[in-house]
């Protein structure tokens, strides 16, 4: 009976978001039990405008898994959590790694396009960590969202400046870009509001994605919760 209860107390968590995870994990600690900076040591996964500009356009995405220093990930951990798994629940594993992809990149470009300008006036803070992509999931969820109002700290504020006040909290994290979190918002509040509609697709394509490669291998991942594309079928998931 102890056994039964321990198991129906513990959850499983989310494919991607743990997958996510791992990989911040793989590709920040070697740099940090050396004493050496993530960026400096994986140089191939850092945001840089030469490197694209030399055709390595895998840093639009691998600088999501980047970070500087052991707060930074704790941090990034934490926010890849709550976020990354809350809104995997939501959507799906399946949409959750293909929007993840795409605010990561959108997000990207738009802060490679403003950098320039903001420099002038502001030292910019490198891009770097899974915050912009957080930041996106926020926004969507705010604008989304049916509620007017919420608690913020025991003070009720309007839903849709819930992501400000975040933002203004997220400058104190150390390493973290001020400017690439703005984007991640501006790039999630427009998928929010039907702007980015082109990325989205039907739960029907969801539910062919779940039985192709590579989601079918997490599936079979033990530990892990796999979040079916179809509505129907993660109510019926979740009530069983």
């Amino acid at each position: 009976v102890r056994g039964g209860s321990m198991a129906a107390g513990w959850e499983r968590p989310p494919a991607a978001a743990a997958l996510t995870l791992v990989l911040s994990l793989g590709a920040s600690a070697p740099g940090l039990l050396r004493g050496t900076p993530a960026a400096s040591l994986r140089p191939a996964a850092s945001l840089r405008p030469a490197a694209l500009s030399a055709g390595e356009v895998h840093r639009l995405v691998t600088y999501v898994f980047v970070y500087e220093d052991l707060i930074s990930l704790t941090c990034g951990a934490i926010i890849i959590w709550y976020f990354a798994g809350s809104f995997e629940k939501n959507v799906g594993t399946a949409k959750h790694c293909f929007l993840t992809t795409a605010f990561a990149v959108l997000s990207a470009l738009l802060y490679l396009l403003l950098k320039p300008v903001v420099s002038r006036v502001s030292a910019v803070e490198d891009a770097r960590g899974f915050m912009p992509v957080a930041f996106a999931t926020l926004g969507v969820s705010t604008t989304r969202s049916r509620m007017k109002s919420t608690l913020f700290f025991g003070v009720r504020v309007p839903v849709v400046l819930v992501p400000w006040f975040m933002l203004c909290i997220a400058w104190f994290i150390p390493h973290s870009s001020l400017l690439s979190n703005l984007c991640g918002i501006l790039v999630g509040e427009a998928y929010g509001l039907g702007y980015c509609f082109c990325l989205d697709f039907p739960e029907s394509v969801g539910s062919k994605l779940d039985r192709v490669f590579p989601f079918s291998l997490l599936k079979r991942i033990p530990g892990l919760k796999y979040i079916p594309g179809s509505l129907a079928e993660r109510r019926a998931f979740e009530s069983s």
